[in-house]
């Protein structure tokens, strides 16, 4: 099979696998997608004087002329109002020693209680110990299937050393750093 030819359902993908289609359900999908490594941030925003921060690991840079970043946020997120509406965010890409971080920023209620945060630019939350920041000013927001994706402008950025937190096949990892 070419890659200009449609994939047949009951054809053999890799390893002789075979390839299934949407009738194999959210679950298989989401097992398949799992397979491929992500970085894990924390994006933050401050919307109406109060911070809001949700963990992503659907976060892709688009371009580097103009530089551009890409995340995706739930349609259903309580976070919602807080990133459509405020004009920049910060992604705050996580340390491989951060996993309460993306914990806590999963969980309902108030996720910056007793967390000492740095105010950037626009009044942008940055958290401690993230490996790499971009502060964006949000351009765009799509309607995508259960989700909505936001572009976003890159108006700077720092890294730090060390590892950063990875998600792959349902866990968490180091990467290399």
């Amino acid at each position: 099979m070419t890659t200009a030819e449609p994939a047949v359902h009951g054809a053999a993908g890799p390893a002789g696998h075979p390839l299934r289609g949407p009738a194999a359900g959210q679950r298989a999908l989401r097992d398949v997608l799992g397979r491929y490594a992500t970085g894990v941030a924390v994006v933050t925003t401050r919307h109406l004087g109060r911070p809001a921060g949700v963990t992503v690991n659907s976060f892709t840079s688009v371009s580097l002329d103009p530089p551009l970043v890409l995340w995706c946020l739930s349609a259903t997120s309580g976070s919602r109002t807080a990133f459509t509406r405020a004009e920049h965010f910060a992604v705050n890409v996580l340390g491989a020693g951060q996993r309460d971080l993306c914990t806590r920023f999963t969980r309902p209620g108030d996720r910056f209680a007793g967390l000492p945060v740095d105010t950037g630019p626009h009044g942008l939350p940055l958290l401690p110990g993230a490996v790499a920041v971009l502060l964006c000013r949000r351009t765009s927001v799509l309607p995508a299937g259960d989700h909505l994706l936001l572009l976003g402008a890159v108006t700077d950025h720092a890294m730090s050393p060390g590892p950063a937190l990875l998600f792959a096949d349902g866990g968490y990892h180091a990467g290399p750093g």
